[in-house]
C-alpha cells in the first residue's frame, strides 16, 4: 500500500522538512521492529506550492494512486489544503485523509468539524503518532485505519472522527537523535533538491515565552547530539548546497551547542554554502561575536527578532531581551561587513501605538540592517495572544494568516498606513536596489520613518500603488518625489536643494549601475564624461588587458571586451562620501560582487582597484 505525505510550500525554492522527518522516522521504527520490507507501506512525498492551480495539484495526487494521504498544514497553505481535502473526498471517497502541523494542532476538533472530508488530525510533533499509524498498516492494508475506532484508540497523539471527535493521550516527544538524517537516506531525491533551500533542525523548542509565538507553548528545549549534527553539516558542505536554514527557534540558547557548530563551519567552509540562523542577539557572548566576525562574507546570515523597542510592549509580550546588549551586538556584527543581518519588527503588539511604533522603527532602522522586516502581528491559534485578544481590543482577519486589523492602541486606519509604509520599505529599502538614493533622501526628513511614510502618501496620491513599475521607473519616482518635496520643505530649497538634487540624481545613477550593466541611461544622466575622463577609461582598459591586478580574473580579454563586460561612469559629486578628488571615474565590475549587498565591485579608473566599497 502507498501513503502520500503532501507538502504545499509558499515557494518552489522552499522544501518541507516535516514530511521528510515523518517518513524517515516511521520507516526507521518499522525497520527497528523487524517489519519485513514487503509488509512495510510505501511512503511517498509530494511537494507543491500555493502558486499552483489547485486542480492540477488534485490531478497529480490522484495520479499517484495512494491509499491514504496526510497533509502538512501552516497558515500560508491551510486554505489551499482545505480545498484539496474537499475535492479529494469527491473523487476518492474511501481514501483516509489526515492533517498535521501547527495550523491544525490547537483546534483539531474544530478543524474536523469544519472539514468533514478529513479523517483525523495529528497535533503537535507528529513523528511518534505517524509511526504508530503506519505500524497499523504494516501487513494489514488498513490505509491509516480509515474507519476502525478500536485500532485508532490505541494510537497516541491523534484526534479522529467518531460520532463526534476522539482525542487519544498525547504521544511522548521523540529524541531528535532518533530521527534519521533525511537528506542522507539512500532514496533522498537530490535531483529535486538541487538549488533549493534545505532546512535543518539541531534543536526543538524555545526557552522563551513570547506571547505571540507557538514555540512559547513548548516546555523544554531538546538538542540533537553534536556527534550527529557536525557530520550532517559536512554532508551539506561536501555537496555544496547553496543554502541551509536552521529551523531552531533560538539557535544560540545553549552556548556550547552554538559555538561547536560555528567553529566547525568556520573551519570547514566550502566557499559556497550559506547557513541561516535565528538568534537572540543579546545572548551572544564575546567568543560568539568573534566567531561571527571570522566567517567568510556571505557564509552566515542571522535573523534577529527585535519586535519592538517600547518597554511596556516588551514587558506585556513577555520578551525580556536586553535592548542595549542587542543593539551593540547588531552594530558590532555589522562593522564586520561579512554577515547579513535580518531584523524583525512586529506592528500591532499590545501597548504600541502609531507613535511608539515609529520610534521602534527608527531605532531599528538606525542599526542599518541589511534587511528590516516589518511584519504584522498574526494571532495564532493556541497562543497567549489569542487568549488576550478581548483584553487588548485585538481584532484580526477571520482567515489565515489571521493578521491584525486593529487594537486598542492601533486602529485599523493606522494599521493601513503602516501597511502602505511596509510596501515602500520592501520596494525601496529591503530590495537594496536604491540604497544610496534612499540614504540621501532620508537626510531631507526628520527620520527614516517619516521618509517612508511620505513616500507611501506620494505613491497613493499619484495612483502608483497598484501599478507594476520597472526599476528605472521607480528611480524616476524617487526623483519626482524629491522634486515635490522640494516645493514644500525648506531644507530642499535654494542652493542646498540644488546640491541635494544633484547628489540624488547621481546616487540614483550609482544605484543603477551597482546592480546591472545597463546600456540605457536614466533620463537626467546626460553625457557626464568629458574628453579627459574618456581618455582615463581608455587608458584604464588598455592597462587592465595586460595587468590583471586592475580587473581581477580578466586575463585573455582585450580592452574592448573588458569595456563591454563592465560599465564606466563619471560622477561630479562624491557619491561614495570617499573624500577623493572629483570627478570620480568609476568602473563597475559585475564579475565580482559583494556577497552581502550583491553590488558590483567598484574600481577607480585612475587608481589601483578599490577592494572595499564605501560604507
Amino acid at each position: 500500500m502507498k501513503i502520500l505525505l503532501v507538502a504545499v510550500n509558499a515557494k518552489f525554492i522552499h522544501t518541507n522538512l516535516a514530511v521528510r522527518d515523518l517518513r524517515a522516522y516511521a520507516l526507521a521504527v518499522l525497520a527497528g521492529e523487524g517489519v519485513a520490507a514487503e509488509e512495510c507501506p510505501q511512503i511517498e512525498i509530494a511537494e507543491y506550492t500555493i502558486n499552483q492551480i489547485p486542480r492540477d495539484v488534485l490531478a497529480d495526487i490522484w495520479r499517484r494512486g495512494a491509499d491514504a494521504a496526510a497533509f502538512s498544514c501552516y497558515i500560508w497553505n491551510i486554505g489551499f489544503v482545505e480545498t484539496l481535502l474537499r475535492d479529494l473526498r469527491k473523487i476518492c471517497p474511501e481514501m483516509p485523509l489526515w492533517a498535521g502541523g501547527p495550523e491544525v494542532t490547537y483546534d483539531a476538533e474544530a478543524f474536523l468539524r469544519r472539514n468533514p472530508a478529513a479523517t483525523g488530525v495529528i497535533p503537535g510533533e507528529g513523528e511518534a503518532a505517524f509511526a504508530a499509524l503506519v505500524r497499523l498498516c504494516a501487513g494489514r492494508g488498513t490505509a491509516l485505519a480509515a474507519g476502525d475506532p478500536a485500532l485508532l484508540a490505541g494510537v497516541p497523539g491523534i484526534v479522529f472522527r467518531t460520532a463526534g471527535c476522539t482525542a487519544t493521550a498525547p504521544a511522548a516527544p521523540v529524541s531528535l537523535d532518533a530521527i534519521p538524517f533525511v537528506y542522507g537516506l539512500p532514496d533522498a531525491d537530490w535531483d529535486s533538491l538541487a538549488h533549493r533551500i534545505l532546512y535543518y533542525e539541531s534543536s526543538r523548542g524555545c526557552p522563551f515565552r513570547c506571547s505571540y509565538c507557538l514555540s512559547s507553548l513548548t516546555e523544554t528545549v531538546r538538542f540533537r547530539s553534536l556527534e550527529l549534527v557536525l557530520p550532517e553539516l559536512q554532508f551539506f558542505l561536501d555537496r555544496r548546497v547553496p543554502q541551509v536554514k536552521f529551523v531552531d527557534r533560538t539557535f544560540n540558547c545553549r552556548h556550547s551547542h552554538t559555538k561547536a557548530i560555528w567553529r566547525y563551519l568556520a573551519a570547514h567552509d566550502n566557499g559556497v554554502t550559506n547557513f541561516h540562523f535565528e538568534i537572540e542577539a543579546d545572548l551572544l557572548d564575546e567568543e560568539e561575536l568573534e566567531l561571527l566576525a571570522g566567517f567568510r562574507p556571505g557564509q552566515v546570515q542571522l535573523e534577529i527578532g527585535v519586535q519592538s523597542t517600547h518597554p511596556a510592549t516588551l514587558r506585556e509580550i513577555r520578551r525580556h531581551a536586553d535592548a542595549g546588549r542587542l543593539q551593540e551586538a547588531v552594530r558590532r556584527i555589522g562593522r564586520g561587513r561579512n554577515v547579513h543581518r535580518h531584523l524583525d519588527l512586529i506592528a500591532g503588539l499590545p501597548f504600541e501605538d502609531y507613535g511608539t511604533f515609529r520610534h521602534s522603527f527608527n531605532e531599528v532602522y538606525g542599526l542599518r540592517p541589511e534587511q528590516l522586516q516589518m511584519g504584522f502581528l498574526k494571532v495564532l491559534k493556541g497562543s497567549y495572544m489569542e487568549k488576550m485578544a478581548d483584553s487588548y481590543g485585538l481584532v484580526s482577519q477571520a482567515e489565515a494568516p489571521y493578521e491584525v486589523l486593529g487594537t486598542r492602541w492601533l486602529p485599523f486606519a493606522d494599521v493601513q498606513r503602516l501597511k502602505e509604509l511596509e510596501a515602500m520599505l520592501e520596494i525601496y529599502g529591503n530590495s537594496g536596489q536604491y540604497r544610496y538614493a534612499v540614504a540621501e533622501l532620508i537626510r531631507a526628513f526628520p527620520s527614516p520613518f517619516d521618509f517612508f511614510e511620505a513616500l507611501a502618501a506620494y505613491h497613493r496620491e499619484a495612483g502608483l500603488t497598484e501599478r507594476k513599475l520597472s526599476r528605472t521607473e521607480r528611480m524616476t519616482v524617487l526623483r519626482d518625489f524629491f522634486l515635490q518635496a522640494a516645493a514644500t520643505r525648506e531644507e530642499c530649497r535654494g542652493d542646498a536643494g540644488r546640491d541635494m538634487r544633484q547628489r540624488l540624481e547621481e546616487k540614483l545613477i550609482l544605484d543603477l549601475y551597482l546592480r546591472e550593466n545597463s546600456r540605457s541611461s536614466l533620463p537626467w544622466e546626460g553625457e557626464a564624461a568629458g574628453r579627459e575622463q574618456k581618455e582615463v577609461f581608455r587608458s584604464f582598459y588598455r592597462r587592465a588587458a595586460s595587468d590583471e591586478r586592475l580587473l581581477e580574473g580578466c586575463a585573455g580579454y582585450d580592452a574592448r571586451a573588458l569595456a563591454h563586460m563592465t560599465h564606466a561612469a563619471v560622477f561630479r559629486t562624491d557619491v561614495l562620501d570617499s573624500g577623493r578628488p572629483l570627478p570620480l571615474c568609476i568602473v563597475f565590475d559585475y564579475r565580482h560582487r559583494d556577497p552581502i549587498t550583491h553590488d558590483a565591485r567598484l574600481v577607480f579608473a585612475d587608481d589601483v582597484p578599490c577592494r572595499e566599497q564605501a560604507d
